[in-house]
């Protein structure tokens, strides 16, 4: 049986590579700015709703982030105490609660995805080369 092209093996470690660099430095960045690495995903799922809605429910988040329902629960609940998300009941469907972003968030996920700007073009770039 053959074994998979070389090409396509070293194209798939670059990109591996640089997906780690990339979120090494994510988690450093986020921490400078008071952010965990936790709390910087989920401002950055939030604001980058598919809808561009700049909203999510904890449903969506939780599978956007593959994560179980109950974990992402308890992220948000330490995330709102944080003053870094707010909860917003639907006007439709008073059972439907979004969770949007705070001023305090706002500023804290432009700062870190400010400092990230480079290390997301090379992540890009290293992507592209890989399609």
């Amino acid at each position: 049986m053959a074994g998979p092209a070389l090409d396509d093996v070293i194209r798939t470690a670059e990109l591996r590579t640089a997906l780690r660099k990339f979120l090494r430095e994510s988690d450093r960045v986020a921490a400078r700015h008071g952010l965990t690495p936790q709390r910087y995903l989920l401002l950055l799922m939030i604001k980058g709703a598919p809808d561009r809605t700049e909203r999510s429910t904890v449903t969506d988040l939780s599978r956007r982030l593959h994560l179980a329902q109950h974990t992402v629960t308890e992220l948000v609940g330490r995330t709102v105490k944080a003053g870094l998300i707010r909860r917003t009941a639907s006007a439709r469907d008073r059972r439907v609660v979004y969770l949007t972003l705070t001023r305090k968030g706002e500023r804290k996920l432009a700062m870190s995805f400010t400092d990230l700007e480079d290390e997301r073009r090379e992540l890009i770039a290293v992507a592209r080369t890989d399609s």
